[in-house]
C-alpha cells in the first residue's frame, strides 16, 4: 500500500479523453487496493459544484448583455477551487491519499490566460492565496488531433459550455498545454487521438512506476 500523498492531475481540451483516461487510471489503483480519489474542477464538492452550474448556466444566457465579464467569470472558477481546495483536496493530502483531478491550475492557464488574454498576475496573486503551496506531483497533458476530438464532441448525448468553443480556441489552448508541459519533468504529453487500451496501460505504469507499487 502507498503511504504517501501524491497529486495527478489530467488536462487537456474538450474530447481529449482527460475525464475517461482518469477514470480509468483511478479505477485500475482502486483495484490495486490504494487509497485513491477521483476529483474534478471546476466543482469537486457540493459548493464548488453549486458555483460550476452558475457558470454553465451564464454561458447559455442568449442575452449577451447579461453575461459575465471575463473577470467575472474567472473570478468564479477561482472561487470554485477555492471550495474544492479547502474541503477536498487539502484533506486528502493530509490523510495521504493519491487525487486524481480532472483539470486544475493549467486550466485557467490555458483557458483564460492564453484563451480569453486574462492578465496572468491577476490570476497567480489569488492563486497564492488559495492554493497553500499545492502542486501536482504529475500532470498529464492529453494531445489529441482535431478530428478525433471533433468526432467525440460531436458523439456527446450532453454537451455543455466547454462542448461548445469555437474549434480554434481548442486548437489554441492546446497549443497553450503543450506550452505549459515544455521542459517540465512533472509534465508527460500523451498523445490520446486514439483511446486505446495501450493508453491506459501507458498511463498506469508510468503511475505505478511514480508511487513504486507493483
Amino acid at each position: 500500500m502507498y503511504k504517501k500523498k501524491f497529486f495527478i492531475v489530467f488536462e487537456g481540451i474538450e474530447g481529449s479523453g482527460k475525464s475517461y483516461q482518469s477514470k480509468i487510471l483511478f479505477k485500475k489503483l482502486k483495484k490495486n487496493k490504494q487509497k485513491v480519489i477521483h476529483t474534478r474542477e471546476p466543482g469537486g464538492t457540493r459548493g464548488a459544484e453549486i458555483i460550476r452550474n452558475i457558470i454553465l448556466k451564464d454561458y447559455f444566457e442568449k442575452n449577451k448583455k447579461i453575461k459575465f465579464d471575463k473577470y467575472t467569470d474567472t473570478l468564479l472558477y477561482l472561487a470554485a477551487r477555492n471550495e474544492h481546495v479547502i474541503n477536498k483536496i487539502l484533506p486528502a493530502l493530509k490523510r495521504k491519499k493519491i487525487i486524481i483531478c480532472d483539470r486544475f491550475v493549467d486550466s485557467t492557464l490555458a483557458y483564460q490566460v492564453y484563451g480569453k488574454k486574462v492578465s496572468l498576475k491577476f490570476i497567480n496573486n489569488i492563486h497564492k492565496q488559495i492554493l497553500k503551496k499545492i502542486t501536482p506531483d504529475l500532470t498529464f497533458i492529453l494531445k489529441v488531433e482535431k478530428k478525433s476530438f471533433l468526432k467525440r464532441l460531436k458523439k456527446r448525448k450532453t454537451r455543455n459550455r466547454y462542448d461548445n468553443f469555437p474549434v480554434n480556441f481548442y486548437l489554441k489552448a492546446q497549443k497553450a498545454f503543450i506550452k505549459i508541459a515544455k521542459n517540465r519533468k512533472k509534465y508527460i504529453i500523451l498523445n490520446s487521438s486514439e483511446n486505446t487500451t495501450a493508453l491506459q496501460k501507458k498511463i498506469y505504469e508510468i503511475v505505478k512506476n511514480k508511487l513504486r507499487i507493483t
